[in-house]
């Protein structure tokens, strides 16, 4: 039988607190989630001015990050790059970059969405907040 790691309420605490930190410091209105390596949802957290639809889509993309035991940026590279077949596959609704798996040596016990500005940014706060761990 294995063994395996989870995270703890302390763990998304201080993972959240280092997106919103980041998120502050830089101006960025998101909204951003952590979920276990199955997809569910341990945390999700809209900062002021986030538009409504950034809590949703940035579950999405934790969730299709945390499954995919890949980055959301992966599918959507995939999509972009002309295999549209993508967008049908199961339970994966955030194909786009954003979403950042946790890995702790070498397994996914989690992951990171975010949602609000430009892609590029919101990988970069999720990252913050895995470094945060």
């Amino acid at each position: 039988m294995l063994t395996k790691r989870v995270l703890e309420l302390s763990d998304v605490k201080r993972m959240a607190s280092a997106c919103e930190i980041l998120a502050s410091e830089k101006g960025w209105a998101v909204a951003f989630a952590i979920v276990d390596d199955g997809g569910h949802l341990l945390w999700v957290q809209r900062l002021d001015r986030a538009a409504p639809i950034a809590a949703e889509i940035c579950v999405a993309k934790a969730k299709t990050a945390a499954l995919g035991r890949r980055e959301s940026k992966v599918y959507e590279d995939m999509i972009n790059a002309g295999r549209v077949s993508f967008l049908s596959a199961p339970l994966l609704e955030g194909m786009l970059e954003g979403g950042v798996p946790i890995t702790i040596d070498g397994n996914c016990i989690g992951a990171i969405g975010v949602s609000g500005v430009k892609s590029t940014e919101d990988a970069q706060i999720a990252q913050a907040g895995i470094a945060a761990l």
